[in-house]
């Protein structure tokens, strides 16, 4: 399923850096409903967002991790808070959207074709089929802290610390918002471990459009002595998630454990070949020894979810890609098979009928 992110204590900064920058740009949030990624994502007041597809690349050097971010959205919200929490005080930049499209190409399905001999629905003679229809390939901090704030393309984005969830709820509404009682609950475990935050308020660039489809990644770095991928949050989503990881990493890796989705399922293992020296890809990695491993993960019921993606390496670096089939009628020089066949069957039955015929005349 998925890139990765800075920090750790983040959760409890972010969610104060994102509602300070809605708070000082939106005048107040107040979120009757949000939806969340692996961060939360509450939109202004009377609007209504929710978070569909959320596809992420995390790369792990050993010492640091980098997180890069691409949540596709909708609803009819013109302008939303996100909070993610990192363990370590992070970096933050936009990323490229052009990594999704290159790991997409490289982890892509190899198609093999089946055949078939009798006729299925869609083969002559019930139908033809085109094939349209088939798929496409420090010190001590204060209860409540701000790091910094700075603009990043579409993005407002505040880095914040938060010791106290009851400090952090009352800096909030003392500033114009007002934060739903499940959200603090959930942010208490990044605060007890010491985790930052980050916040970020989304507003498209063009005047009056809603926040919908996929928005502009963003880039997350942190120090890190092993990799983590925040889900905590996504708990708090009221409606069904889904996860695209792709986890960048000296050796294959995986997931340790479900935590409350389903199984999370292999799309792809194998060692990045640096064909694009360029690309978005080689400029997240860099010259170190890189084994991708993409998954992919649903979560029907993201009340379940109980912890964060703890990321481990696999037993061995062994390679994998997923095969698809495409069914295909048996043909001989265009022609279906399946009729020739059992024409000759026809001949063949006429010709025995007609010698057992002529051997009972000559006797």
């Amino acid at each position: 399923m998925r890139g990765r992110g800075p920090g750790g204590t983040r959760c409890g900064r972010v969610l104060s850096v994102l509602l300070v920058l809605a708070a000082l740009q939106l005048g107040s949030l107040v979120a009757p409903a949000y939806a969340c990624g692996c961060g939360a994502m509450v939109p202004s007041e009377r609007s209504r967002i929710a978070v569909g597809r959320e596809t992420s690349v995390v790369h792990w050097d050993g010492r640091t991790e980098q997180i890069v971010m691409r949540l596709t959205v909708h609803g009819d919200a013109r302008e939303a808070a996100w909070i993610m929490p990192v363990p370590h005080r992070a970096s933050v930049e936009l990323g490229e959207a052009a990594l999704f499209d290159e790991l997409a190409e490289i982890t892509a399905p190899v198609w093999e074709t089946r055949h078939h001999f009798w006729p299925r629905d869609g083969d002559w003679p019930f139908g033809e089929r085109d094939g349209a229809g088939a798929p496409v390939p420090g010190a001590a901090a204060a209860p409540v802290g701000v790091v910094d704030r700075r603009r990043l393309g579409p993005f407002d984005v505040a880095r914040l610390t938060a010791t106290d969830p009851d400090a952090l709820r009352t800096w909030l509404e003392g500033n114009g918002f007002a934060l739903p009682g499940p959200l603090e609950a959930a942010l208490r475990p990044y605060v007890d471990q010491g985790w930052e935050y980050v916040a970020v308020r989304l507003a498209p660039e063009e005047a009056g459009a809603v926040l919908t489809g996929a928005l502009d990644p963003l880039r997350l770095r942190f120090a890190s002595d092993r990799p983590v991928y925040p889900m905590r949050l996504s708990r708090l989503a009221r409606t069904a998630q889904s996860l695209g990881l792709y986890v960048i990493a000296e050796h294959r890796m995986e997931p340790s454990g479900a935590i409350g989705g389903r199984e999370p399922e292999v799309t792809f293992a194998g060692r990045l070949e640096r064909t694009v020296p360029d690309g978005a890809v080689a400029g997240l990695v860099g010259d170190g020894p890189a084994f991708l491993t993409a998954f992919d993960q649903s979560f029907p019921d993201p009340s379940r979810i109980d912890g964060d993606h703890e990321l481990r390496a696999a037993a061995a670096d062994t390679p994998y890609r997923t095969v698809r089939h495409r069914d295909e009628l048996l043909a001989v020089g265009g022609v279906p098979a399946w009729p020739l066949s059992v024409l000759a069957v026809l001949l063949l039955a006429v010709a025995v009928a007609l010698r057992a015929v002529r051997r009972r005349r000559a006797r």
